[in-house]
């Protein structure tokens, strides 16, 4: 797992904390944006997983 892939992941769990919070109060706006950064997370951590995967066959 390399530093990418770590703030992704980190950006994942941000997500999921704003969108309860968002759910929890009602705000729509919040929970959107946590959705979205959730999202964001998961992309980030399949495309670090790619980009990991040739370095592993060369070695």
């Amino acid at each position: 797992m390399n530093k990418n892939q770590v703030q992704d992941q980190a950006n994942k769990e941000k997500g999921k904390v704003k969108e309860a919070g968002g759910k929890t109060t009602g705000d729509k706006s919040t929970e959107q944006k946590g959705k979205s950064g959730k999202q964001s997370g998961k992309s980030g951590a399949v495309l670090g997983e790619i980009n990991d995967d040739p370095k592993k066959k060369s070695k």
